[in-house]
């Protein structure tokens, strides 16, 4: 289960932990924010790309494979239902995000593809695209 505690004080710059680790999360300058730090979508790209290249790196890795390194770039664009050909749900709107995956390393085109099948079944992929649920519990503040 994975655990993370954000806190908001000033402005819209926020401070992120998890575990021992922390980092900060801001909105540009366009936005109201200070521009310190990605915003809340880079970093949610962050984390899906970094979630796609490193389940590409223990799938070739248990297999032997020669993958060297990993490189995505991506992008996520918010479109209309009507700008996305062949959608016929019932949101208002589309997330479409693309991967721009390079891989390098001595790699067949079959284990290319297999790696690029793997990379999108890692679990912030499967968090974005499969049903998901948020659960919002409102605390009373707790006295200093």
């Amino acid at each position: 289960m994975a655990k993370t505690a954000v806190r908001l004080e000033n402005g819209y710059r926020v401070e992120a932990q998890s575990r021992h680790h922390q980092w900060f999360i801001d909105e540009p300058t366009s936005e109201g924010g200070s521009d310190t730090a990605p915003s809340p979508t880079e970093t949610v790209m962050g984390a899906l790309g970094a979630c796609v290249a490193i389940t590409m790196k223990m799938y070739a890795d248990r297999k032997g494979w020669k993958l060297d390194r990993v490189e995505i770039d991506l992008e996520n664009k918010r479109l209309k239902k009507e700008e996305y050909p062949g959608y016929t749900g019932d949101s208002a709107f589309v997330h479409s995000i693309t991967k721009r995956i390079t891989l390098y390393g001595d790699l067949d085109h079959e284990q290319r593809q297999r790696l690029v099948e793997i990379g999108g079944k890692c679990p912030v992929s499967r968090m974005l695209t499969e049903p998901a649920f948020i659960n919002d519990v409102l605390l009373e503040p707790q006295p200093e």
